[in-house]
């Protein structure tokens, strides 16, 4: 595989391939993007730039914009493909509403469960009007981004997350407590479909032949997904063990890599749980609204490090040489934006000099 936006693809591989084995070359893996010198710069589409179905057009102001960039390190230049964060829940059958004047550019699955007895089994239609336009996006973009970006594997928001999509949060609490077998029935068929929707998007993001990477924008030559379980911070721990992590361990155990989403310190009452599993490969750990900055959280990330997780850490230049001096390098991969190709650069020399 070449990449036209990515001449130096093959050392970037090697790096992450020493990434995913927490070994080290020369220097941690860092994902760093700046704009290419000497070229008018070209803006990403927006995140829901697809939603009005005209995906050509979105792939080829992606193609546009990624021609612009300087993608150092181990920045693969790769399109996020999505209608939003609760596609799962749109495959299972939920309408999707986008926001409207709002700052932000999402949309959330619009729960249709109100008795688990009337739904279950929970069955997926081919057909699926969501799961059409997603494969279909995904299959243009990776035309388009042929020999030069790829196209992500999307924020799947499966398991819990899935559920709480289609059944209203306060309501999935309640059935935890009155009916938890329709719950666990629920889960299992959720975890029945994790795969079947995989392997279909893997396919249609050409993942056989380039390989994954996701959101967090971590590269795997093969199977690769962010992993999260939101809906953890509603629940105790027995509860979470009982219910959710076996289905976490199931996608663990079934992709290559992958990384957990850690959203929030009302969800740390799960860490222990989470870190004992061996398929699970690092953590990106996300303080959340009102909450202290992520480096000053150092004592957390020297916990999950301990453990054996490497961590994603995202944030300015600077920033990234304090947590150098407190990390073990082959546990981090540092992502960040300069506003310059010597900037960026001068950090990845930095990072080679002091490791």
């Amino acid at each position: 595989m070449k990449l036209a936006y990515k001449p130096d693809l093959e050392e970037a591989k090697q790096r992450w391939r020493a990434f995913w084995e927490h070994e080290i070359i020369d220097r941690p893996c860092c994902v760093v993007t700046a704009p290419l010198d000497g070229v008018e710069p070209v803006p990403a589409p927006a995140y829901l730039a697809a939603w009005d179905g005209d995906y050509r057009a979105v792939a080829e102001q992606f193609d546009a914009h990624a021609a612009t960039i300087y993608w150092a390190g181990e920045a693969i230049p790769f399109r996020d493909p999505s209608f939003g964060p609760e596609m799962f829940g749109a495959w299972l059958g939920a309408d999707l509403q986008r926001a409207v004047d709002s700052k932000e550019d999402t949309s959330w699955a619009v729960p249709f469960v109100d008795d688990w007895e009337a739904v279950l089994p929970l069955e997926f239609d081919p057909g699926n009007v969501w799961w059409q336009r997603t494969l279909q996006l995904m299959r243009t973009l990776a035309e388009v981004g042929e020999g030069k970006f790829l196209t992500g594997m999307l924020d799947l928001h499966s398991n819990a997350d899935a559920l709480a999509s289609i059944r209203e949060p306060k309501d999935l609490c309640m059935d935890l407590l009155l009916t938890p077998d329709l719950v666990h029935r629920a889960m299992q068929d959720v975890r029945r479909l994790y795969p079947l929707f995989y392997e279909a998007l893997y396919e249609a993001c050409r993942g056989p032949q380039r390989g994954t990477i996701g959101w967090i924008p971590f590269y795997c030559e093969g199977k690769f997904a962010v992993t999260q379980c939101d809906f953890a911070i509603m629940v105790s721990p027995d509860v979470f063990n009982e219910f959710f992590l076996p289905a976490l361990e199931e996608e663990w155990a079934y992709l290559d890599h992958t990384i957990y989403h850690y959203d929030g310190p009302g969800a740390l009452v799960h860490l222990d749980a989470i870190l004992a599993n061996p398929d699970l490969d690092a953590i990106q750990w996300v303080p959340g609204a009102g909450q202290k900055p992520l480096i000053e959280w150092m004592d957390l990330l020297k916990t999950i490090q301990a453990a054996g997780k490497a961590l994603q850490i995202y944030d300015a230049p600077e920033a990234i040489k304090v947590y150098h001096r407190e990390l073990k390098p082959e546990l981090c991969c540092y992502c960040t934006s300069c506003s310059s190709q010597r900037e960026a650069d001068e950090l990845l020399k930095w990072l080679e000099d002091h490791t």
